[in-house]
């Protein structure tokens, strides 16, 4: 029977998994730009398993533009010109059969060949190897940020600003953006894995030129308006943990 993701599976997901995390790095100036979308639609894209996650009713489906710094494994240190790099990932938002919500990516494009490798053979996650480039203005805050990939490009340019908190339980900006467990497939099977962090601290983004000429990379049709929800966050320390295969049988 399919468990729909209940207030305290929402909660309790945020909590630190058991175990020692393989991956650290810093999650730096995230947009998350959202559009509703048809669920029945974003159902017939997902492996089995999963389930379009929706609040009050509605789907959505995210591009999500950010720095990463600071890759390394536990106990070791960074690496210039290794650990830091740009990524956007286009994404929905889904749950198991055990109730548990999470994140289900369509893409992550990434300027870092090796972490793109690497990310695909051990998590088996849609990574892209792509042309990014990206400035942050200190005075400003704000970020120009240009991806290319697969002969389509998008750009996309924001300011962070006004006061910093945290998202309330039961709040779209919740459903959105706290989100611990991420899927991937591979060969009709169905993985999971967990990241922790502290909430996200999310703050008012100023969008001055956004793009979404990704949804056609992925098979959707363009939204052809503005985004339907924005926010931004200036980041977070993450861990990120094994994958595990999600068990099927029983799943038609």
């Amino acid at each position: 029977m399919i468990q729909q993701p209940t207030d305290e599976a929402r909660l309790s997901v945020r909590e630190r998994p058991p175990g020692t995390p393989v991956i650290l790095q810093n999650w730096r100036d995230l947009l998350f730009l959202h559009w509703e979308y048809e669920a029945a639609e974003i159902e017939r894209t997902l492996p089995a398993g999963l389930h379009a996650d929706t609040f009050g009713g509605k789907a959505y489906i995210g591009v999500v533009p950010f720095f990463v710094r600071e890759l390394r494994p536990p106990l070791l240190p960074a690496l210039p010109f290794i650990s830091d790099f740009l990524e956007l990932n286009v994404r929905t938002y889904v749950y198991d059969e055990a109730g548990t919500p999470g994140i289900w990516f369509y893409t992550l494009d990434a300027n870092h060949l090796a972490g793109v490798e690497a990310a695909r053979l051990l998590y088996h996650l849609p990574y892209r190897y792509a042309k990014i480039e990206a400035q942050k203005d200190e005075t400003t805050n704000r970020v120009d940020f240009a991806v290319a990939v697969n002969g389509v490009a998008a750009n996309m340019s924001y300011r962070l600003r006004g006061t910093i908190q945290s998202a309330p339980p039961n709040s779209l900006e919740f459903f959105l953006i706290e989100r611990y467990a991420l899927f991937a497939a591979n060969e009709g099977r169905l993985f999971t894995a967990r990241v922790h962090h502290s909430p996200y601290p999310l703050c008012e983004a100023i969008v001055d030129e956004f793009d979404d000429r990704l949804f056609l990379d992925h098979g959707f049709v363009s939204p052809r308006r503005s985004p339907d929800h924005i926010i931004a966050s200036t980041g977070v320390d993450v861990e990120v943990f094994a994958p595990q295969e999600v068990d099927l049988r029983g799943v038609p």
